[in-house]
């Protein structure tokens, strides 16, 4: 027992306190008309965390607060301390808490009569990091794989969750109990195709006693799969008289043991050169035209791709060039057109403000009886025009 009186203060079978947030908020223990009632509230901590226990009354009599419980953990005594204590509270603390320590704890206050509270605490399991098995080597296409991840430790049994990248998969959870903790495996099965080569599969345990994510192990997955022939030019634009060459793509796991080139409905030209994933030409001629065929195989399957050469001459341009050269040319013919029309627009414009200011000038001629200067002027306008 825990007690406290004001001559001796004597710690004894306590708990500790490390609850997080989302942990179910203690029920109070309580009697609402009794001041010397002893008030206590469950706790929930996990394995190796510490945990407070609090008994409150809500008034004193002087009376001693004790707590108490029937613990077997012999080590229990070395891992209580006092908390606090007033007048009218008592609380421990249980640091290093161990599965043995779960339990009713009960505080008595020694009243005529005695009253008393329990507390209960409950003690998670913190389960291990989980391991993936099931997986040794790589699968072809089309086949089944079966996972199994496992965890121990845990208390409640947790939870496992399979993950494909960001996708969620469902699994088959067996706890099997291992008193007074839980060991959980889990089953995952799945078909695998070429998108699967190298993709992530997590398993993820869920647990009160865990943050999410806070323990999970991933494993790649490695799938063999047949080519899938693509054949790619050295270039946009064959010319004449150059050099080039063809690639043949496997896009397979693993890379193609042997491709064998050849063209259709002919012989290879003298002048092309196959080797390995590469065809290749020196100084092209119209006569190298004509579609050309990659057969590529890696052991698992085979596959066959093909490209059309059209050899061009050797003055020949890009499609985008002679689009560029036509954008540029209309643009420059715009501004022209728009500059024009400005000088057009202009002239009239000064043609006009000049005949305005002669009439101007001629009217007040005609008002001061300078008429000849009028005459003069308007004949001036005139030959201009």
């Amino acid at each position: 027992s825990v007690g406290l009186n004001p001559y001796s203060q004597h710690l004894t079978d306590v708990f500790s306190l490390s609850l997080s947030s989302y942990l179910p908020r203690p029920c109070l223990t309580h009697v609402d008309d009794d001041p010397l009632q002893p008030v206590t509230s469950d706790e929930t901590v996990s394995v190796g965390g510490t945990v407070t226990l609090t008994c409150r009354v809500a008034e004193s009599d002087n009376s001693s607060l004790q707590w108490s419980n029937t613990a077997q953990d012999q080590t229990l005594d070395h891992r209580i301390q006092l908390h606090r204590s007033t007048s009218t509270e008592l609380s421990i603390t249980i640091d290093d808490v161990q599965l043995s320590d779960e339990g009713e704890y009960t505080c008595s206050i020694f009243t005529m009569p005695v009253r008393t509270a329990r507390a209960t605490v409950t003690v998670l399991g913190v389960p291990a990091k989980p391991h993936i098995s099931g997986f040794e080597s790589a699968v072809p296409e089309g086949d089944k794989v079966t996972l199994t991840c496992t965890s121990t430790g845990s208390k409640p049994p947790a939870r496992l969750i399979w993950y494909r990248g960001d996708q969620e998969l469902e699994g088959e959870d067996r706890p099997v109990q291992d008193d007074p903790t839980y060991n959980v495996s889990s089953e995952l099965t799945l078909e695998v195709n070429r998108h699967d080569d190298g993709a992530l599969v997590t398993c993820a345990v869920d647990h009160p006693s865990l943050a999410p994510g806070d323990k999970r192990s991933e494993q790649a997955l490695r799938v063999l799969y047949a080519p899938n022939v693509e054949i790619q030019p050295g270039g946009d634009l064959p010319r004449e008289g150059e050099n080039f060459y063809l690639r043949c793509v496997g896009n397979s796991n693993p890379e193609p043991m042997s491709y064998l080139w050849r063209k259709k409905d002919d012989l290879l030209p003298p002048m092309a050169k196959a080797d390995g994933a590469f065809l290749r030409f020196e100084r092209l001629n119209k006569s190298d035209n004509g579609v050309y065929l990659c057969h590529a195989d890696n052991g698992i399957g085979s596959s066959e791709g093909e490209y059309a050469l059209l050899v061009q001459d050797p003055t020949a341009m890009l499609a985008s060039s002679g689009v560029d050269h036509a954008v540029i040319g209309g643009v420059v013919a715009v501004i022209v057109f728009i500059l024009l029309c400005l000088l057009i627009v202009l002239g009239r414009y000064l043609i006009r403000h000049k005949g305005q200011s002669s009439t101007a000038a001629a009217a007040e001629g005609f008002s001061s009886g300078g008429g000849e200067h009028v005459f003069s002027l308007l004949l001036e306008i005139y030959q201009e025009e």
